[in-house]
């Protein structure tokens, strides 16, 4: 049977992602006789950080007493107190946290400074979510929520400011709000452009797909927010590379129209090695 397989335009590395492997790599390339480290893993793509192993640029789990060299914030951001640890141990540091992860930093700090109870819509153990709320919960109070029925345990003021993480889905931000129906509400949609473009794309070509492959890390929550948006339009598979794809093959082999998508950390060598051999089935 002849396949029939598009890849969605807004698939792969989104801006924030692309310039922090660049960067990463420009700094090594420049700095050769320096050691040069991130903290935290850069992107949530295995294949990528052991590139950069290989290349040299180094994954510090957590900041050391004392360091040299350069250390690298992820696209994620960090906690204030965690940017003065990184100098006060001797590193030279590398901002890398992604303009859009910032905006949404500094509208959770806007918020507390104007005396709102602050809700940021996310994942509570997101690096970029805990970044957020520390940042903001210097100034006021903040509590994180992935859903409507997680905030019944609070007692929520009149006074509420909401932020949404950039890789949230609009649907749980929608439920928030609706679910503080009544309050003095200033919202904030930060959900990043290229996620929004990335989730519309890809329902548009869930509604003519009989398959639909999501390519990206199970640790990437823009990539897993995808493939639990599509699963309620066809069917969808949520694989990191093409190795997996070997455990889907009848399902494969049964499709006929094949779209994919990939999250924002997912390099396009990858996406490429899935399309090669999903081709090789037809």
């Amino acid at each position: 049977m002849t396949k029939n397989i598009t890849l969605a335009k807004h698939a792969g590395f989104c801006y924030g992602v692309k310039r922090a492997v660049e960067t990463a790599k420009k700094l090594k390339f420049e700095n050769p006789d320096r050691e040069v480290f991130v903290l935290g893993e850069l992107i949530h793509n295995t294949d990528v950080i052991e590139e950069l192993e290989r290349l040299g640029v180094r994954t510090l789990n957590d900041v050391p007493e004392r360091g040299s060299g350069i250390c690298i914030v992820r696209s994620h951001g960090e906690a204030p107190e965690t940017i003065e640890k990184i100098e006060a141990a001797g590193f030279e540091l590398v901002d890398l946290t992604c303009p859009d992860v910032k905006k949404v930093q500094q509208k959770a700090v806007e918020l507390a400074k104007a005396g709102y109870f602050v809700v940021v819509v996310g994942e509570s153990s997101h690096p970029e979510v805990v970044a957020i709320k520390a940042n903001a919960q210097i100034y006021g109070e903040v509590i994180v929520a992935s859903s409507a029925a997680q905030l019944r345990s609070y007692d929520i003021p009149q006074k509420v400011g909401v932020v949404v993480q950039t890789t949230q889905r609009i649907s749980t931000l929608n439920e928030i709000v609706e679910y503080l129906e009544g309050k003095d509400l200033q919202v904030a949609n930060t959900i990043c452009a290229s996620t929004a473009m990335r989730q519309t794309e890809a329902q548009e070509l869930a509604q003519n797909s009989d398959l639909m492959l999501v390519v990206g890390s199970k640790k990437s929550a823009n990539t897993t927010h995808l493939a639990e948006i599509l699963k309620n339009i066809t069917k969808t598979i949520h694989i990191e590379n093409d190795r997996e794809l070997d455990a889907y093959k009848d399902l494969i082999e049964n499709a006929q129209n094949i779209a994919i998508t990939a999250g924002a950390s997912t390099p396009q060598t990858i996406i490429e090695k899935v399309i090669t051999k999903i081709g090789e089935e037809k």
